[in-house]
């Protein structure tokens, strides 16, 4: 019983129908290459605040900063 946590930024206004996409995907993938049953599978996306996420021990807008400096 695969459980899949998928977490973006909240920035870009995720649709409903991209979140859908990205479910069907995903169980698809587990089902395709590790022979998961996909009525056994789950597949949560949360959306975090831009501000909660890092990269490279930086908040993400001062990460994007330095790369377009």
């Amino acid at each position: 019983m695969p459980y899949v946590n998928v977490k973006i930024t909240e920035e870009g206004n995720v649709t409903p129908q991209q979140q859908a996409d990205v479910i069907k995907g995903i169980t698809a993938c587990l089902a395709a290459v590790l022979g998961k049953d996909p009525a056994t599978t789950f597949v949560v996306i949360e959306q975090v605040p831009l501000e909660a996420w890092g990269v490279g021990g930086l908040p993400v807008a001062q990460y994007r900063a330095r790369r377009e400096a």
